[in-house]
């Protein structure tokens, strides 16, 4: 969440970021924050005097006792009960503001940067790089008029060369559990896990420690890195235990440091995940939920960075040439979107999204979102850093990326390398598949 310190020294600034977001009411939401955070300071004011004076009353109490003014020291021992008292309902005040403090905080988005372009929805993004054509500051997704020809005859969509080549059985899936729980098969359970590995040891020489997190997490870890309470309706819930299932590793591994002052030597810190992810994604249908492109359950590998502010940018950089690296080595046509003010979620301060051709259906897929939460995060965690020139502890920032998502890159693998003789697999792959063609 946003610091007060933010909010208090710079509140014109989070005010015009909050509307480049499209966050209705940001001026009413930032002048009750602080309405409620000058009571709470009042009070808090007002409670210190209170002590104060009964610590002197206290004094006072045992000289009036050895001078045997007992009747004087009776009338200053009532004056502190009914000070004590009247610290109990401040006490009671102080809590209350603080609890509506953290509640309004949490209802209030990540600002965005500068650089950020402004605009509402997802047409308004910036094509800043592809590996199609060189780009202009003027190419929106709304005006982006290149796709790939990639010369494929009838080309069929995944889901018929999954059923054509027995890779994928989505109404086994459909048996066994619902709608966007797929059973992969044969070569193509060898494809998710060549994916995996070959993501996996990519990130490794990367510098990333791999991480082997749960895939269930308690309410706190969804709270730390802003899942909850913004996206409770996304996420699988298990009322009982009040446990959730993860929708991106970024929930636990970064969780890992909720609560953690790390030493300035220490970042920054640099981890990767695979696992298995969950969104219920409520209220999807239609042709851009068929097959893999929206699933219930799928595999993730994330990186996550920890890292401190004056170098949080330059590690943003490195993440994004990281999964550009990937796509490159998987010969997909690519696009990297800067996302605008309006397309960005809750809790980021910049976001690039990475999105694939699928050259049978004609659209293209995000397989990737790279994103910096500047302090955003690492405030709900209590994420700290200590400065080695002054020891002085100051909020981390934290970043993370899907690097990559599989199903889409298995839907843009199997439909841009069909071939009369089978589907091709890149270069790259062969040594963790095993075999160059599907067929």
């Amino acid at each position: 969440m946003l610091t007060l310190k933010l909010i208090t020294e710079d509140t014109e600034r989070v005010i015009k970021g909050l509307e480049k977001k499209h966050f209705s009411g940001a001026r009413q939401a930032i002048d009750e924050v602080l309405a409620v955070d000058k009571r709470r300071r009042e009070t808090q004011q007002q409670l210190d005097k209170n002590l104060s004076d009964a610590k002197k009353m206290a004094a006072q109490i045992g000289g009036l006792m050895k001078e045997g003014k007992r009747e004087e020291a009776d009338a200053v021992k009532a004056q502190v009960s009914a000070l004590k008292e009247t610290n109990r309902q401040l006490e009671d005040v102080m809590n209350s503001s603080q609890d509506e403090l953290t509640r309004l905080l949490c209802q209030i988005p990540n600002i965005p940067y500068d650089e950020v372009p402004e605009g509402v929805a997802a047409d308004d993004n910036h094509v800043v790089k592809s590996n199609l054509k060189e780009c202009t500051p003027a190419d929106t997704v709304g005006n982006w008029d290149v796709n790939p020809s990639l010369n494929i005859d009838n080309p069929l969509p995944h889901w018929e060369l999954a059923k054509k080549y027995n890779l994928i059985d989505f109404d086994l899936g459909v048996k066994i559990t619902g709608a966007g729980f797929p059973v992969y098969i044969g070569k193509g359970a060898q494809l998710q896990r060549a994916l995996i590995n070959f993501f996996l040891d990519e990130a490794r020489k990367s510098g990333y420690t791999e991480i082997m997190p749960p895939t269930v997490v308690n309410a706190a870890s969804g709270y730390g890195t802003g899942q909850l309470p913004d996206k409770e309706g996304q996420m699988y819930h298990c009322e009982v235990d009040d446990f959730y299932l993860i929708p991106t590793a970024e929930v636990p591994v970064t969780n890992i440091y909720r609560d953690v002052i790390l030493d300035e030597s220490q970042l920054p810190v640099k981890n990767c995940a695979y696992t298995e992810c969950f969104r219920r994604e409520a209220g999807s249908y239609g042709k851009d939920v068929r097959g893999l492109n929206r699933l219930h359950e799928f595999s993730k590998i994330e990186i996550v960075r920890i890292d401190k502010p004056e170098h949080s940018r330059e590690s943003h950089k490195e993440m994004l040439q990281h999964v550009e690296g990937l796509l490159q080595k998987l010969e997909l046509p690519y696009r990297i979107l800067l996302l605008c003010g309006g397309d960005q979620s809750f809790t980021s301060a910049i976001c690039y999204d990475f999105e694939v051709y699928s050259e049978a259906q004609g659209r293209w897929l995000e397989v990737s979102s790279v994103s910096n939460f500047d302090t955003y995060q690492a405030n709900r965690l209590k994420c700290r850093y200590r400065r080695a020139d002054n020891k002085k502890t100051e909020l981390c920032h934290t970043l993370n990326g899907s690097a990559l998502a599989l199903p889409r890159i298995v839907a843009a693998l199997l439909e841009n390398n069909q071939t009369p003789e089978g589907i091709r697999i890149p270069r790259a792959l062969v040594p963790y598949t095993g075999f160059e063609i599907i067929d």
